[in-house]
């Protein structure tokens, strides 16, 4: 099928960093650079499976107009049995105002997605069948969204087992795999940056509005950014807490960030990539979802600065 060496592109967990990814494809695109496979777990998953829709200039747009606190304000808050939010409905939204794919087979790249079974700890690879089950599968981090119910089997975040699935874009059949780490520098991040805050809320405040899919993408966009109550301040209505100390999403998913490091670090050691991409994202807390047009260019200019070495990989 190819007479050139192939690319596969393994977009690693991550949350809010994820934007990162929406850079890294871009700059590849820009370059020329094919992109004949992708493994995806968690917010990679996401990302990927936009973009073999078709549909990533949408989701960009989307995300550096939202006001990226109100992320959550897309997801209902259940009673904290099995996680504090159902993103089954909600996952769904998010991915059909872009496009109108449901199914692996309609994607335009060969995609697999990465999840894990509850049960046994077991790496799940999801390539066929539904799409939108399989992402809500593989972006369920334990503690903030309840596990994925998938022919029999509990799924949570593929993240928990491999955040950064190299060896299932080398089982893919890639010549040549790009690998994008988000949790590199996460255990010694600097303190934010105010200024970078400042800046970040202006482009989102100034940033014109992008044209819309249709008119539902617009009435959803509407209706989320209009909700005056989001999930912190739900989460304060049912758990009094200290302003001084972290909030309970951040313990939770920075705790997850840091087991993802040091996993993600032993399983490069063992299978690595030809190409590590480590987008400069120290000073993001994995859930910063506000500071999106950071994070895009970080992973621009992480791809960036290897292309050189990774046009002589593709001669």
């Amino acid at each position: 099928m190819f007479d050139r060496k192939t690319v596969g592109l393994v977009l690693g967990s991550g949350s809010s960093r994820g934007w990162a990814h929406i850079g890294v494809i871009e700059a590849l695109l820009e370059e020329n650079i094919p992109i004949d496979y992708i493994a995806g777990c968690s917010i990679g998953s996401y990302v990927g499976a936009i973009y073999a829709s078709g549909a990533l200039n949408s989701l960009k747009d989307f995300v550096i107009k939202m006001d990226g606190k109100k992320i959550f304000s897309y997801f209902d808050v259940v009673f904290p049995r099995s996680g504090f939010l159902d993103g089954t409905k909600k996952v769904r939204e998010l991915f059909s105002m872009h496009t109108d794919i449901r199914y692996f087979s309609e994607l335009n790249t060969p995609l697999m997605m990465v999840a894990t079974d509850m049960e046994n700890g077991d790496k799940v690879v999801m390539s066929s069948g539904n799409l939108l089950d399989a992402l809500r599968a593989s972006m369920s981090m334990p503690g903030l969204f309840s596990p994925a119910r998938i022919k029999d089997r509990w799924l949570v975040d593929g993240g928990l087992v491999d955040p950064v699935p190299v060896g299932v874009a080398r089982a893919m059949g890639a010549d040549v795999i790009i690998a994008v780490d988000l949790n590199n520098g996460l255990i010694s991040r600097k303190k934010r940056d105010n200024k970078l805050n400042e800046e970040s809320n202006r482009e989102i405040q100034t940033h014109k509005a992008p044209r819309y899919k249709n008119e539902l993408l617009k009435k959803l966009t509407d209706f989320y950014e209009d909700t005056e109550f989001h999930l912190k301040d739900k989460m304060n209505k049912l758990f009094k807490k200290d302003t001084s100390t972290p909030d309970i999403m951040e313990t939770i998913a920075t705790s997850i960030g840091i087991m993802q490091e040091r996993i993600t670090r032993i399983n490069l050691a063992v299978d690595p990539p030809d190409i590590l991409i480590k987008p400069r994202l120290g000073e993001l807390k994995i859930m910063d979802f506000d500071h999106v047009e950071h994070a895009i260019d970080a992973g621009y200019s992480g791809i960036k600065e290897q292309m050189e070495d990774i046009k002589a990989l593709l001669i």
